[in-house]
């Protein structure tokens, strides 16, 4: 099984490149999300860390959000909760699809948590600044100072690129993604 880390800055269309590859996908925003939804263990260890922010089940991201711009100490408090649930649940996904050519990994705290393996391969979407800010305003929680905090946690955008395997260029034109991801997984398929 090949396993490819989608590496990159914060809506540079990482997601979207993931899903093109036609592989399982494991997507840990998404899983976040679910977990804030559904795991009651997580919502009373966050509860019990911040009674004054954390209310009610599910956890509501905006509580989450607040609690980050409050103070950016939280983000770390944050993630040493919900991390570990994350990786279990990324470590299942990898289980359940081990017959699989290729699994795909979005992740984007995959270097910084020390998530990625020797066997990883790196990809790594590289977008034009002006592109991706435009992108970021299309999505529903839209707040940059979110967004500088959740990147102050994150490896520079050079760091990134130097460790990753390939580059794949976003210029958030579906049909030409398309085209250079179909590229890259045959070079990856038949190297």
């Amino acid at each position: 099984m090949i396993k490819i880390g989608i590496l990159g800055d914060i809506g540079s269309g990482k997601t979207f490149v993931a899903n093109q590859f036609g592989f399982p996908v494991f997507n840990a925003d998404v899983e976040v999300t679910k977990i804030y939804k559904n795991n009651k263990n997580c919502f009373k260890i966050l509860k019990k860390n911040f009674p004054n922010h954390i209310f009610s089940f599910p956890v509501n991201k905006k509580e989450i959000f607040k609690l980050i711009l409050l103070n950016k100490k939280n983000l770390k408090k944050i993630n040493k909760i919900v991390h570990p649930i994350v990786r279990d649940r990324m470590n299942k996904f990898i289980n359940k699809n081990k017959k699989k050519k290729i699994v795909v990994l979005d992740i984007p705290l995959l270097l910084e948590n020390k998530i990625k393996k020797k066997d990883f391969i790196l990809v790594f979407v590289d977008a034009k600044k002006k592109e991706i800010v435009k992108n970021l305003k299309k999505r529903k929680n839209y707040n940059i100072k979110i967004i500088n905090i959740l990147k102050k946690f994150q490896l520079p955008l050079k760091i990134k690129k130097k460790k990753s395997d390939y580059i794949i260029k976003n210029d958030f034109r579906e049909k030409s993604v398309k085209k250079n991801v179909r590229i890259l997984k045959n070079k990856i398929l038949y190297k």
